[in-house]
């Protein structure tokens, strides 16, 4: 997991990830964001574990993300994002990390704590945000949040 700070001088912890650059391959791309974010080299992918779709329709924006499992990686723990959102990374038990991502957006806990306590890998999820607007720093606080 790692720990990402937000513009507003938040934080909160997800996945590692981000946006897959034009030319790249979706794990060609999940791999150098793994790579830059946590500096482990994952060597053999397996999914997707899930897949988030979120549409905020008044703010006419989406959001598709695949989360795929590392299965294997070589490397040590260490913190080197270009982006300067990654804080911290680290590996987190299922107690902890729920504990971590209690606060985070539905669309990011709900998911990932479905895939951990092995409700159906591969499963997609789909969330409907309504209403909802962005403070100065752009970031996003709904009104409600609902599971297509």
């Amino acid at each position: 997991m790692v720990q990402n700070l937000r513009r507003n001088g938040s934080t909160d912890w997800s996945t590692p990830g981000g946006v897959i650059d034009p030319g790249e391959t979706m794990l060609g791309g999940l791999t150098r964001e793994v790579r830059e974010e946590t500096g482990l080299v994952v060597v053999q992918w397996e999914g997707p574990a899930y897949v988030i779709e979120a549409h905020a329709v008044e703010m006419d924006w989406r959001l598709r993300v695949e989360v795929h499992r590392a299965t294997i990686h070589t490397g040590e723990l260490a913190i080197d994002d270009p982006d300067g959102i990654v804080v911290d990374a680290c590996f987190l038990g299922h107690d902890e990390l729920e504990k971590r991502v209690e606060s985070n957006q539905r669309w990011v806990a709900e998911p990932l704590l479905g895939y951990l306590a092995d409700e159906e890998p591969g499963r997609s999820f789909g969330y409907v945000i309504r209403g909802g607007h962005r403070d100065n720093e752009g970031n996003l606080t709904p009104i409600s949040v609902n599971l297509q």
